[in-house]
């Protein structure tokens, strides 16, 4: 069946997209509003885009209203976020963080999270997240009034140590992380551990 999106609501537009494209990773972004207030949300429309500079992508649509939900707003504001990963260890605490709270409202003492410090940025991490990056807005892209694109630099990464396989090779137990993702419909996710593995051919091989 053909979907010409041209001819569908926005909603409907959601629903395929995020029905279709999956498993997306989980950005838990935490940032600080210009009052140094934290808030903490996660996002699935994310990923790494390059690595010269190391540049991360996330895609936010606004409120009802039209406004910026308030991790884009703090993002554009103050310039800094952190992203942190998600392991299923963290499910539940990163799903209390999507609670519909009025700007201001602290979802990471709601969901009990323990933060840190962080080095060169000034919003927190999540200590108990495998992974944890350190962000700087590079450029805000608004392609439409429903959505904001906010590609940032990692300036900084943090993986939990027992993670760290060889540091001076940069190789990481990525298994052991436990990260999971967001499939479809309202509440869906899914895990990383049915992996399965492809050698990727050479041309030279090819007679």
């Amino acid at each position: 069946m053909r979907f010409d999106m041209d001819k569908l609501a926005g909603a409907e537009r959601y629903k395929l997209l995020a029905s279709s494209v999956t498993p997306r990773p989980i950005a838990w972004v935490t940032s600080l509003d210009p009052d140094g207030r934290l808030n903490t949300a996660p996002y699935s429309f994310f990923n790494v885009m390059g690595h010269t500079p190391p540049t991360v992508v996330l895609g936010f649509l606004v409120r009802e209203t039209g406004e910026p939900k308030d991790t884009p707003a703090n993002i554009l504001a103050g310039g800094e976020f952190v992203v942190n990963l998600v392991s299923e260890a963290d499910a539940a605490a990163m799903n209390a963080t999507c609670i519909d709270a009025p700007p201001g409202w602290d979802e990471a003492s709601y969901a009990g999270l323990d933060l840190i410090p962080s080095d060169h940025v000034a919003p927190p991490r999540i200590a108990s997240a495998p992974v944890s990056m350190e962000c700087r807005l590079l450029q805000a892209v608004h392609p439409g009034p429903q959505q904001i694109i906010v590609i940032g630099e990692v300036v900084t990464m943090h993986v939990a140590d027992h993670l760290v396989l060889d540091a001076d090779r940069c190789h990481l137990d990525t298994p052991a992380m436990g990260l999971v993702g967001r499939v479809h419909g309202a509440g869906w996710y899914a895990r990383t551990t049915d992996l399965f593995q492809l050698e990727r051919p050479r041309f030279a091989d090819v007679k």
